[in-house]
């Protein structure tokens, strides 16, 4: 698997600094991308990454729905989140590779 990072050069919206791709080399979901993260950093310097979601109604509330979502161990998303993270760091250190 790759991350592949797409750097957000508009600054718009402010504090999400790239969009991510997963990119698949081997197994069933060789030649497939996932998309729908981003990384963004908030005013104390502290960087998230948001997984895309559907957002819905009910009962007038709006509510989301995470498309990946852990099936039983719930730090699997986590983990995923981090290696995210890091390729963004070496994205950072080196801007013309990937992780």
């Amino acid at each position: 698997m790759t991350v592949t990072i797409l750097p957000n050069d508009r600054s718009h919206p402010p504090g999400k600094l790239a969009d991510v791709e997963l990119h698949f080399a081997d197994h069933a979901l060789a030649g497939l991308k996932l998309m729908g993260f981003a990384i963004w950093e908030h005013r104390g310097g502290t960087r998230t990454v948001t997984v895309r979601a559907r957002q819905y109604v009910v009962n007038g509330e709006r509510r989301s729905f995470a498309l990946l979502r852990p099936l039983t161990d719930a730090a699997a998303l986590d983990r995923v989140r981090q290696l995210i993270l890091e390729a963004y760091a070496a994205h950072e250190r080196h801007p013309t590779t990937t992780a």
